[in-house]
This record gives C-alpha cells, structure tokens and sequence, in this order.
C-alpha cells in the first residue's frame, strides 16, 4: 500500500478560462507538480540531488490519463491527494484525486518511468530499475 501526499492549491484568476472556469491543463500542471511533492514528502531527495548522487534523472511522464467530474473556478481551494496505484519494476502508476472539500473535482493516473541516462548516448534517457529503497520510503 502507498502512502497519500495531499498538494494544497488556491485557484487563481489566471488558472481560468475566460467564462471563470479552471482551464483544464492546470489540472495537470497540478498533479506534476503533486507527483514531486509525494516523492519528497515520503523522504526522497529532490531530482537534482539524486542526479547526482545516483544517476536518477527522474521520473517523466509516459502515460495520461483524466477524468473532469466538476468544474472549480478562482478563489476556492483545493488539493490533490497523490498515492501510487501500482508498481512495476522500471514503472509506477501515480493516481490523483482533485479534491474540494469532499466533492470529487477531478482524477487522474499518470504512468511513470524511473530514468538514467545511456551509457553510450548520454543525451538519450532509459528507463531503470525503481530503487528498492525509494519504492520502500513510499509505501
């Protein structure tokens, strides 16, 4: 079972369309940017450390997929509750919940791919084997 990250966000004015509705890539800017805080919330060092440290570039995106429920507009408050759905040895599923209050906004689940760069092609990215000890600190 995997932990649940909660990403607080206020709707700004600019977040919406022209009739004060959220214009939906927000949605998705918002699960990215809940997919970094679940890592680092559960104590996984930020991308650019682990770069570093171990050659884990991080972990785009593969696979998209979003469901709109109801519509939110500038100045109501809602969070995105992140958890990881299922792992795979090189991928994982991420699955979001757009909360208001209670109220289902908007779901998502994003698949995944742990990253390092070729050996022999150091500007091209393959796909690893997810580290046991980060898959540990997430579940």
């Amino acid at each position: 079972m995997s932990k649940t990250h909660i990403h607080r966000v206020v709707i700004q004015f600019g977040d919406c369309d022209p009739a004060g509705i959220v214009f939906f890539p927000n949605y998705l800017r918002w699960m990215d940017e809940s997919s970094l805080a679940f890592f680092m919330a559960c104590g996984v060092p930020p991308w650019r450390e682990l770069v570093k440290t171990r050659g884990i570039v991080g972990t785009p995106l593969l696979s998209i997929h979003t469901r709109f429920v109801k519509s939110a507009t500038y100045g109501e408050a809602i969070e995105v509750h992140t958890s990881i759905e299922e792992w795979h040895a090189k991928t994982f599923k991420h699955r979001h919940l757009v909360m208001r209050g209670d109220e289902l906004i908007c779901e998502g689940t994003e698949v995944r791919a742990f990253v390092h760069r070729d050996a022999h092609d150091p500007d091209r990215l393959r796909a690893m084997p997810i580290p046991e000890d980060i898959k540990a600190l997430c579940t």
